[in-house]
């Protein structure tokens, strides 16, 4: 008699991804949730939960303060989810892939990724190995240099509060123990150390470059030059870079309560460092609350934009804005194919990209509505907004909603960081079942658009 032998479906990237997340969330606010966990002995399951949502998505929005109300066995916690959200699309699909007993493949790898190449990657298990490598100098360098300098205040507790930082700011994630000059002080404090402030500025590009952009240059002698995508990475991130300084100059030159009473140097370097942080980091320098609405406005643009694709960072990504862009440019140049660099698009990242950003659209609009009819009436249409999307583009700023939002407003944020973390696609495309495609023809149609 033949035997049936039944073949389970493999779960699909996208689904594995979001359920990942969840899966090391939930852990980790358990683990919050441990009376060591905490100086006061404990802590709401429901702060446990906001704050593992925040480290796991490597947002930085926060109901307590990291360094007054968690022990640095939760503080510990924290920095660990925040390194596994940071690195999450690689080191999630490693987990289950061997938890499955399959070997990293790179098509799991490059679905879960939004991002990753054939012609770039030749290997998961091979890439994998690099970015942990990577990664780990990156931030163990970042340590060195910002453990010597809040050892010069802190002493010991000063070399900790390094390593934490680095690995936060590589992650892009925004959480610091700077509470223990101030609670919610941020780097307020350092903003006239260069050290701190350029360390940090430079860690959150690392992250915010994205792992492909890492790997072409390390491999540049074998490709000869740089692929399209990071041309495109380094063009869109440095011309942010340079527009987001000289936007918070301007805006901010004579406000007291953030660039006023500084001079032109300390200007510049926290101008710089705003315009960096603001992408997706969620560091301050200089007090968010105390900018200006036209700052702020501004700096929900830059958040909504964020990092590189397959990075620490959040955002519809550096690279969308750019295919955006170009999608406009080539229509009125009255061109059948988006072009970049010289180098035609292909139809389908036009697609997703159009996708990416209308989605992203609807998440942050219903976020802010729910925030802006929740919230007290004292509460501006600004800073509703303003949370909104620092939430989902995982940056982790707050203009100061976060704190005052009852039960229902920290629920919203908390779906609106985890969408923005596994990405509004990832997410759609894991509840849906597979789609069969039928190779049908349909009647081409006429619709008047515009």
């Amino acid at each position: 008699m033949p035997v049936i032998k039944k073949t389970q479906k493999p779960m699909q990237p996208a689904r594995t991804l979001c359920i990942g997340f969840m899966t090391i969330i939930l852990v980790g606010a358990l683990l919050l949730w441990l009376p060591f966990s905490s100086k006061s002995g404990g802590t709401p399951f429901f702060d446990c939960l906001f704050t593992a949502v925040s480290a796991t998505c490597v947002t930085g929005l926060i109901v307590t303060d990291t360094f007054t109300n968690w022990t640095i066995f939760g503080q510990a916690v924290i920095m660990l989810l925040i390194q596994v959200g940071g690195l999450g699309f690689v080191t999630i699909i490693t987990f289950f892939n061997v938890a499955a007993g399959r070997k990293l493949g790179f098509r799991t790898l490059a679905n879960a990724s939004d991002g990753l190449t054939e012609s770039t990657f030749q290997g998961g298990r091979r890439i994998f190995i690099s970015i942990i490598k990577y990664s780990l100098i990156f931030e163990g360098a970042g340590a060195v240099l910002l453990s010597i300098a809040f050892a010069r205040e802190h002493g010991a507790f000063g070399v900790w509060m390094g390593v934490f930082t680095s690995v936060t700011a590589f992650c892009n994630a925004g959480f610091d123990l700077c509470g223990i000059e101030g609670a919610y002080s941020s780097l307020t404090n350092h903003s006239g150390d260069p050290l701190v402030i350029m360390t940090v500025a430079l860690l959150i590009i690392l992250g915010g470059l994205g792992f492909i952009v890492w790997e072409n240059f390390l491999n540049i002698r074998k490709m000869h030059r740089l692929s399209l995508h990071t041309k495109a990475v380094l063009i869109g991130s440095g011309a942010l870079i340079v527009v987001s300084t000289l936007f918070y100059m301007i805006a901010e030159w004579d406000n007291p309560a953030t660039l006023g009473g500084m001079n032109f140097g300390e200007k510049l370097m926290n101008s710089f460092f705003s315009g960096v942080t603001a992408r997706t980091a969620g560091y301050n320098s200089i007090s968010v609350e105390g900018m200006s609405d036209f700052s702020k406005l501004g700096t929900c643009i830059f958040m909504f934009i964020g990092a590189s694709p397959a990075s620490t960072g959040g955002g519809i990504k550096t690279t969308t804005v750019l295919v955006l862009i170009m999608t406009v440019v080539s229509y009125l140049r009255s061109k059948n194919d988006v072009e970049l660099l010289g180098h035609k698009i292909d139809k389908l990242a036009v697609y997703r990209t159009l996708t990416v950003t209308l989605l992203s659209l609807m998440a942050v609009i219903l976020c802010f509505s729910v925030l802006y009819f929740t919230l007290p009436e004292d509460v501006s249409g600004v800073d509703c907004l303003f949370e909104a999307v620092s939430a989902f583009s995982t940056t982790g700023l707050s203009a100061g909603p976060t704190a005052i939002a009852g039960t229902p407003g920290r629920i919203l944020l908390m779906i609106t960081m985890y969408i923005g973390r596994v990405g509004p696609v990832s997410l759609v495309l894991s509840m849906l079942m597979n789609a069969k495609h039928k190779n049908i023809v349909l009647p081409e149609g006429q619709i008047i658009v515009g």
